[in-house]
């Protein structure tokens, strides 16, 4: 059900279906319980009702347009980057979505291409028991959502990224353009078979548009226009040339992503009248009709030529989640989530039939190549063929989890499943009587699932199929996660049950507990240390995506010693987030170094052969930090795994948002394709300007203490800074009214003058040499509301976990004799 707000935000109101946060209208579709960035959703629990309910924020019709009359500052572009242990071959998130190229020649390789929650696109080549990993498409940034081809080697994908991709499916991974029309997460596509041209998009925007590809991805021109951009990636370079010279790169570098300047400017049809969401498109061969449907229970039906609208057919009672349409265009079948199929005249426009076979939502049709029979699949975990004169309808198999989309080869229907794996099962598209001959076939029904029931006469059908004929595996996807407080290790749970710890700083796992309690081994690894949240991370697809964006990440710096870093002092001082920015662009910079020499500036800035004004202009936005020589001593102090290297997600300033492994970055990408702060802290190894960096606090002797020392008022000193340091500051500004027991004679101490107060608690207080006096050290204890404070336990810590007031930290200090 949905509600619309007075702001114009539709809100859908769902039942948890306890497998899915946001159950049938996003779980499964393909939209993430959680929207990217965080720009257009909330959700909230309703305590009152007596099941648990969601509010979820869906979509504001128009929103792109809204942006430009906000006032609110720019927040800077944030850097992802997604980790993974697994083998890079196989998908980590559930499939949404699936399509078979068929080789022309009887030779020739047939392939399978699959889309996944993960962001990538996997082509694989099929053989007779088996299909072979042939190559990954990297370039969305979140979950793919649906793909279709057309043209013979052309793949056109959508996600919730709100973008529309087109690839040369026979390339290594190459985008050829992106399409950015879209105000929201694109859902769906369609693509007319004889028709290579008309590909059309729909999405929660409730928008639709119908794209001409010869123009869209006719050569470039000079245009403002942002919504189209070239994406030049690759998984694997741009070694192999294009086999069709339609689809040919716009430019011969491998830059992430096109500007502005190079967009032609080609505006898609629209095809305006959808208030709310889209779920489902279909075209004929000749892509002359289109129809949509979605949560206003309705079809809609358009002419793509004019992006006119037909005809509206009512009739079911739920959102409509798949359609299919002959090659004709007179028929049409559609899924809902009211669990009906229906057959639809539109000659006639009016629904002729209407089949009752699953026991829940229908999310997936395909028909077989004469259009008479359908195979459908859904919520319910099964999957129908049915024969749309007769009736008679058969359980071909059952899966253990919802079916998003269907796919015939042949005389086989691949299965794309909210897991990570897919599977082929014998469908006998060319003879599908063969499938009703087996037995345990039913008449389906024409009202309702419960009258499925009735004609079942309470019995449950048998699956003509227990097993697949081939299966594709994927690996478990990461469902949960907790950041542990030493800000450097994540602790996962995957849908295997699979407990993981993750170095975050070095982008791999270095610990794997196997199946155990995950809330029992976040208790055993707590450790009482503060540090502040220099990174967020999250797990929506499928992997462990750590997230940096500044000036938060920059607040987080550690002792070279506890991070056990060989050939630095172990006082110095290390900043997690540089550190970590170095390593995972090492390749990067060392592709730099060889593109454009290995001259460097004084500040190891490499030069870029480019115009420098606007870097110039940048770089006047941050601060030098005061520990340069520090930290450039040693690079990276955090090398990534070159095995399992990460993808980087991010932004420039010019085009949108890319996606690409570390190992594939080539040396060309600059500020168009990274923020302007990450490319100043991986070159000039400066930092903009950090707050609560110090720690704030009193030095008091203990009560009864004749112990005093030369220092007034209140201290400062870094967040990090141990207890240790402050034991040495009392020692070097102790006054003694009478010599202690454990100092010799020759050994007295010598109190500073006046005047030679240290305001400021530093790392290096005692770096210049231990004075005579200091050979034999008074034993000191430094205690917070009257408890002993461990030597390496920091200012932060203590503040955290044993002061516990906002008021500036007090600390005391006592003389312990006889040790």
């Amino acid at each position: 059900m949905f509600i619309k707000s007075n702001e114009g935000v539709y809100l859908e109101i769902c039942r948890d279906s306890g497998t899915c946060g946001i159950c049938d209208a996003i779980g499964y579709l393909g939209i993430p319980p959680s929207r990217p960035q965080g720009e257009h959703s909330g959700s909230r629990s309703i305590a009152s009702l007596g099941c648990h309910l969601q509010v979820l924020t869906m979509h504001r019709v128009g929103s792109a347009g809204n942006s430009s009359n906000s006032v609110r500052k720019s927040k800077e572009k944030k850097l992802t980057y997604v980790l993974n242990d697994a083998d890079n071959t196989k998908h980590c998130a559930g499939v949404n979505c699936l399509a078979v190229l068929k080789s022309p020649g009887p030779d020739g390789c047939d392939y399978l291409f699959t889309g996944s929650r993960d962001g990538t696109l996997k082509r694989w080549a099929l053989s007779e028991d088996r299909a072979t990993f042939s190559a990954t498409f990297e370039s969305h940034v979140d979950w793919v959502n649906d793909v279709v081809l057309t043209g013979g080697n052309t793949l056109v994908s959508c996600s919730s990224d709100a973008s529309v991709k087109v690839w040369n499916c026979l390339s290594d991974g190459i985008c050829v353009r992106t399409f950015r029309q879209h105000s929201d997460y694109v859902t769906c596509l369609a693509a007319a078979e004889k028709n290579s041209n008309v590909v059309a998009s729909g999405g929660l925007g409730g928008e639709v548009f119908i794209w001409d590809l010869e123009a869209a991805l006719a050569p470039v021109s000079k245009s403002n226009d942002a919504n189209v951009d070239d994406c030049s990636t690759s998984t694997n370079g741009l070694g192999s040339s294009l086999q069709n010279t339609s689809l040919r790169p716009i430019s011969s570098s491998n830059n992430i992503s096109g500007h502005a300047n190079q967009c032609q400017g080609y505006v898609p049809i629209a095809a305006k009248g959808h208030k709310e969401s889209v779920y489902a498109l279909a075209t004929n061969d000749q892509g002359t009709l289109l129809v949509s449907g979605g949560t206003e229970k309705v079809l809609r039906v358009w002419d793509p030529r004019t992006g006119s609208k037909t005809m509206k057919l009512r009739g079911h009672t739920d959102n409509i989640r798949a359609l299919l349409l002959d090659s004709t265009g007179r028929y049409c079948l559609s899924g809902s989530s009211d669990s009906m199929i229906r057959l639809w005249d539109l000659a006639q426009q009016r629904c002729i039939h209407s089949y009752a076979v699953h026991t829940d939502s229908v999310w997936a049709l395909a028909s077989t190549p004469t259009f008479s029979h359908v195979y459908s699949g859904g919520r319910d975990l099964s999957l129908y063929l049915t024969d749309l004169a007769t009736r008679e309808s058969g359980l071909l198999c059952t899966n253990e989890h919802p079916i998003l989309q269907l796919a015939l080869h042949d005389d086989s229907i691949w299965v794309a499943t909210s897991d990570s794996s897919v599977h082929r099962w014998p469908a006998e598209a060319h003879n599908p009587l063969k499938v009703f001959q087996r037995g345990g076939s039913f008449l389906a029904g024409n009202l309702s699932f419960s009258r499925a029931r009735v004609s079942l006469e309470g019995s449950t059908p048998v699956p003509v199929y227990r097993e697949p004929s081939v299966s594709i595996d994927g690996t478990s996807a990461i469902v949960q996660h907790e950041i542990l407080n030493n800000r450097r290790h994540v602790l996962t749970k995957d849908t295997a049950g699979v407990v993981k710890l993750w170095e975050i700083t070095r982008g791999m796992v270095i610990e794997n507990y196997g199946e155990i309690s995950f809330e029992k081994k976040k208790e055993e690894l707590f450790e009482m240390v503060s540090i502040p949240a220099w990174f967020t991370a999250d797990t929506r697809l499928g992997s462990l995506s750590v997230h940096l964006e500044t000036p938060q990440c920059f607040s987080a710096e550690m002792y070279s010693a506890d991070l056990s870093i060989a050939g630095k002092p172990e006082d110095d001082k290390v900043n997690l987030a540089r550190e970590t920015l170095k390593g995972l662009l090492a390749h990067w910079v060392s592709r730099r170094r060889q593109r454009f020499g290995s001259q460097t500036s004084a500040n190891g800035e490499i030069p870029s052969g480019k115009d420098l004004s606007s870097r110039t202009l940048t770089l006047s936005r941050v601060e030098g930090d005061g520990n340069l020589e520090n930290d450039s001593a040693v690079y990276p102090p955090f090398e990534f795994s070159a095995a399992s290297p990460p993808s980087i997600v991010t932004e420039g300033s010019q085009g949108g948002p890319w996606r690409k492994k570390t190992t594939d970055l080539d040396g060309t990408e600059d500020e168009k394709d990274f923020p302007w702060w990450v490319l100043d802290c991986v070159l000039n190894n400066r930092l903009p300007p950090r707050e609560n960096t110090k720690c704030s606090f009193y030095l008091h002797p203990c009560e009864g203490s004749t112990v005093q020392i030369l220092t007034q008022g209140k201290l400062s000193a870094p967040r990090i800074l141990r207890i240790h340091k402050v034991v040495n500051y009392v020692i070097e500004k102790m006054v003694l009214d009478k010599p202690l027991d454990n100092v010799s004679a020759d050994g007295t101490f010598a109190p500073s003058m006046p005047g030679g107060q240290h305001p400021v608690v530093g790392d290096g207080s005692l770096r210049s040499g231990l004075k005579p006096w200091q050979k034999l050290k008074p034993s000191i204890e430094i205690l917070c509301n009257n408890q002993v404070l461990p030597p390496d336990m920091s200012l932060a810590t203590v503040r955290a976990y044993i002061w516990k007031k906002p008021e500036d930290l007090i600390l005391n200090y006592r003389v312990v004799q006889g040790r």
